[in-house]
């Protein structure tokens, strides 16, 4: 079974930049990044597709949200730029076992989860 590692976030003033990684165990095919906000339901924020690197974000983080990955390593990258207050929660990055035509913007669509990391953003 896939074991997911996340590292990064933390805390950051409005404006600011936090860069995460996921480290997978073994060799995954899609990716994605998904956050949980109190009382709210686990947002897409976005996937990278196993086959090509293209990536897909939900409308929330587009333009500031950037996904990357390398293979060589095994991880995927999230870089988020000009944080607002808003984007605080918990962020859970996600692996799809299996090869897909598009990664998925759906929970569902994971079958792998890492163990969540808090960011917080300062007004």
């Amino acid at each position: 079974q896939v074991q997911l590692v996340e590292s990064g976030g933390g805390l950051v003033q409005a404006g600011g930049s936090l860069r995460f990684s996921c480290v997978a165990s073994v060799r995954t095919y899609d990716m994605g990044w998904f956050r949980h906000a109190p009382g709210k339901e686990r947002q897409f924020v976005g996937c990278t597709w196993w086959s090509g690197g293209s990536t897909n974000y939900g409308d929330s983080v587009k333009g500031r949200f950037t996904i990357s990955r390398d293979n060589a390593k095994n991880t995927v990258y999230l870089q988020m730029n000009s944080l607002k207050p808003e984007d605080k929660a918990v962020y859970y990055c996600a692996a799809q076992n299996n090869p897909t035509n598009m990664c998925g913007t759906s929970i569902l669509s994971y079958g792998a989860w890492g163990q969540g990391t808090q960011v917080t953003v300062s007004s």
